[in-house]
């Protein structure tokens, strides 16, 4: 049997303004956005070539906004995302290279594959990580 993940719940405080920030900044398509009634309201939006969605909206959990991290995204080029995130007015770090000292700045004679990252946070402090990978072990 297969086990997928396909939504994680993003608690945010300001329903608009995160729906603004993950499609005109990020990039995620709208799904759908919904109001079922009695202060509900849930919106989905999935990245590019994702199977796996994210769901924000009004009462639909009761984690604290920003309070969800460590979430990654994965691309083949995390040097062309963090170009991409800028352009589109993402504040974002420099990319950083994982090793076994921790994290460092990436230089352009590391070997990014399944060690390069980026990191930044949504207007409520939710922290997500995105990961180069070009070929998995």
């Amino acid at each position: 049997m297969d086990w997928t993940l396909e939504v994680i719940v993003v608690p945010v405080s300001d329903v608009d303004r995160a729906k603004t920030f993950y499609a005109d900044k990020l990039g995620f398509a709208v799904d759908h956005d919904t109001d079922p009634g009695g202060g509900v309201r849930i919106v989905q939006l999935t990245p590019r070539g994702s199977g796996c969605s994210i769901v924000i909206g009004a009462g639909l959990s009761t984690m604290e906004p920003g309070s969800l991290k460590g979430v990654q995204l994965v691309v083949n080029d995390v040097r062309a995302a963090r170009a991409e995130l800028v352009s589109r007015g993402v504040e974002v770090g420099e990319v950083q290279f994982a090793g076994p000292g921790g994290f460092r700045p990436a230089t352009e004679e590391d070997d990014l594959n399944n060690s390069g990252f980026l990191f930044f946070s949504d207007p409520d402090g939710n922290s997500w990580a995105v990961q180069q990978i070009t070929s998995r072990r």
